[in-house]
């Protein structure tokens, strides 16, 4: 991911509207209007949030006749997953080091 991706997607996935339609996604594609008549937002609403989602790679768009049809970009959620795995590993080491930081070194006496 680019310096600016992270920041991109993880404020895509921290709207909790957007990740219902991510998580929905994820289980099979569907149109804005499909998934209006299945969360408790608007259709315009909804297209916003779909827009924000493909801005920031985790959402991909097909024409399907006269609908377009939305579904979860699966390699992109990966990239996201590994991200989030790296963060928390560095942040396992600096709490580790600080814990023997704060522990200091033991006094046999």
């Amino acid at each position: 991911m680019s310096s600016s991706a992270p920041t991109v997607v993880f404020t895509a996935l921290a709207d909790d509207t957007r990740w219902k339609i991510l998580t929905r996604l994820g289980e099979a594609p569907a149109s804005a209007s499909a998934l209006a008549r299945e969360l408790p937002v608007s259709r315009q609403a909804i297209v916003k949030h779909l827009e924000v989602l493909r801005g920031a790679g985790l959402v991909e768009a097909e024409h399907q006749g006269r609908e377009v049809v939305h579904r979860a970009i699966g390699g992109r959620l990966s990239d996201v997953a590994r991200e989030l795995e790296e963060i928390a590993a560095a942040w396992d080491r600096r709490l580790a080091r600080i814990k023997r930081l704060a522990e200091g070194p033991t006094d046999p006496n």
